[in-house]
């Protein structure tokens, strides 16, 4: 029995070591392929069919939505892994798990969007730059300065290390692979209904709230490994921690404030949404900012790896042994 547990650990660390790999060596997998484009088009098909004028209706519609999404994808992603692996074999099973894994994070991907960002204000083509934004953010960039160009890449870095990064690490440690897509579904709805607006209120309000549930501990525990990887880099990680505790609730998400805030306070830099929040003190912003926040970025995943998911994986093989007996 104790064999099969140690077999059960090193198999989720090598599947989670070769997602990380490969996403580092080959970034995504095709759009035509990817599950969360397949979400998206699923979401914009269903989406007018559960609209509806009562808002009560529209509620449970919501909440239809997000658990219909969850079913189409991670459940047939555990069914397929299982038989991949009694009827193909260990090494396909493990492969397999590794790149449906890979899917359910985004490491190379934030610098393909963020670093031609960094090019085009290094250059001062401020017009080629704000094209590129809205690629990574929500805001309009129309009115926004050289900062406030700089500063939205830098809180996408920052924002993006917890739902595009730790978050799936953390459900796959929980649940296996399936959990990592089922965060994935829930992290894509939010982006696409978890709004506020009148056509989104009610239809979405289930999706934004399952994803705030979701990254809340993800995003804590981000933020403090990224003080972390702030001292490894040899950034400000005093005033990280600081900023930290100063401005992480100046944002509307219990979530973003947090890791936003300590990579402000490490990179020494004031982070802002015009109108809306300001995080951090030195307003003096460069396109260097960007490449240090990646880096932040990849290290902070990278001990998020080592202190948080090994750590899970090894509690959840001795829970395993104990129910077995």
């Amino acid at each position: 029995m104790f064999a099969i547990d140690v077999s059960f650990l090193s198999d989720s660390l090598l599947i989670f070591v070769l997602a990380f790999l490969i996403d580092l060596v080959f970034g995504e997998i095709p759009d035509r392929i990817h599950p969360t484009l397949w979400m998206g088009k699923i979401t914009d098909y269903i989406k007018p069919k559960l609209t509806n004028e009562n808002p009560r209706v529209e509620k449970i519609n919501g909440v239809l939505l997000c658990l219909l999404l969850i079913t189409l994808f991670a459940v047939p992603a555990y069914f397929v892994l299982f038989w991949v692996r009694e009827f193909l074999g260990w090494l396909p099973y493990i492969l397999a798990s590794a790149i449906a894994l890979k899917t359910s994070f985004a490491i190379k991907c934030m610098k393909h969007y963020t670093l031609p960002v960094a090019d085009a204000v290094e250059k001062g083509d401020y017009d080629r730059a704000k094209r590129l934004l809205p690629f990574i953010v929500r805001r309009s960039p129309k009115e926004l300065t050289k900062r406030h160009i700089i500063s939205a890449a830098v809180e996408t870095i920052a924002e993006g290390t917890t739902d595009g990064i730790t978050s799936p690490f953390f459900y796959f440690a929980l649940f296996g692979v399936p959990g990592a897509v089922a965060f994935r579904v829930v992290n894509t709805l939010d982006s696409m209904v978890g709004y506020k607006d009148r056509t989104h209120i009610n239809i979405g309000w289930f999706s934004a709230k399952t994803d705030t549930i979701a990254n809340y501990i993800p995003a804590r525990l981000t933020a403090i490994l990224m003080m972390l990887a702030a001292l490894l880099l040899r950034e400000n990680w005093r005033e990280s921690r600081r900023i930290l505790q100063r401005d992480r609730k100046n944002m509307a998400s219990v979530n973003a404030g947090w890791t936003i805030a300590a990579m402000a306070g490490a990179l020494n830099i004031q982070l802002e949404k015009p109108g809306f929040y300001k995080i951090g003190d030195n307003i003096d912003l460069s396109p260097i900012h960007i490449k240090k926040a990646l880096r932040i970025m990849t290290l902070t995943a990278i001990l998020f790896g080592v202190s948080i998911i090994l750590p899970l994986l090894a509690l959840k093989t001795l829970i395993i042994a104990w129910i077995l007996g």
